[in-house]
C-alpha cells in the first residue's frame, strides 16, 4: 500500500525514532508498505519517519537504472559506527519535493543495524549508498537535509516550501 510522505515543514519530521522492538508482520508489511511507498515517489531511500511513524527504521534501494536489479536494503535499528573523508552530494529528499541542495557528508560510512528479521550485520558503504544511509539515519534523529544548509539557503527553502504547503492546504 502507497503511504502519504509528510512534506516540510510538517512538525511530525522533527519526531525522533523509537528503537523497534517487535519484528513481526506488522513491521513486515510496514517495510512493504515503504518499499512500494518509496519506489512510486520516486526515491532512493525512506525513513519511518517521513511516514509519521515513529521508529528507527529505513530502507534504500540505490539501483538507479532501470535494467539494474532492485537492491532493497532495510535498516532496523541502525548505528553509524564510522564516517570518514568529506564529499558533498546534490541530494533530494521525498519530504522536500522539488529540492536538491548540495550537501557536504562523510565519504564513507560502517553501519551496524538489523534486517527486517532482526538478524545483526554491518556495511561498509561509500558512494551513493553511504549519502543514503546518513541522509536517512538523521531522519530518524528528527534532522533534516535543511539542517545542513547555511542559514540564507535554510530560509530560502524554508520560505518555498512553506508557500508549497499552504498552496496545496488551499486546494484540498
Amino acid at each position: 500500500m502507497i503511504r502519504p510522505i509528510l512534506a516540510y515543514p510538517d512538525k511530525r519530521l522533527r519526531n525522533p525514532g523509537r528503537e523497534v522492538t517487535e519484528f513481526d508482520e506488522a513491521l513486515h508489511t510496514l517495510i512493504d508498505d515503504m518499499a512500494e511507498t518509496m519506489y512510486a515517489a520516486p526515491g532512493v531511500g525512506l525513513a519511518a519517519p517521513q511516514l509519521g511513524i515513529s521508529k528507527r527504521l529505513f530502507i534504500i534501494d540505490v539501483a538507479t537504472d532501470d535494467d539494474e536489479p532492485s537492491d532493497l536494503r532495510v535498516f532496523i535499528n541502525p548505528e553509524i559506527i564510522e564516517a570518514e573523508g568529506e564529499t558533498t552530494f546534490n541530494e533530494g529528499c521525498l519530504s522536500f519535493p522539488g529540492v536538491r541542495e548540495e550537501i557536504d557528508r562523510a565519504e564513507r560510512v560502517k553501519v551496524r543495524a538489523a534486517d527486517r528479521d532482526g538478524q545483526a550485520f554491518e556495511l561498509e558503504a561509500d558512494g551513493l549508498l553511504a549519502i543514503a544511509i546518513q541522509h536517512e539515519n538523521d531522519h530518524l534523529d528528527g534532522k533534516l537535509m535543511i539542517d545542513h544548509l547555511s542559514v540564507l539557503r535554510r530560509r530560502l527553502v524554508h520560505r518555498a516550501m512553506t508557500k508549497r504547503a499552504v498552496a496545496a492546504d488551499a486546494a484540498q
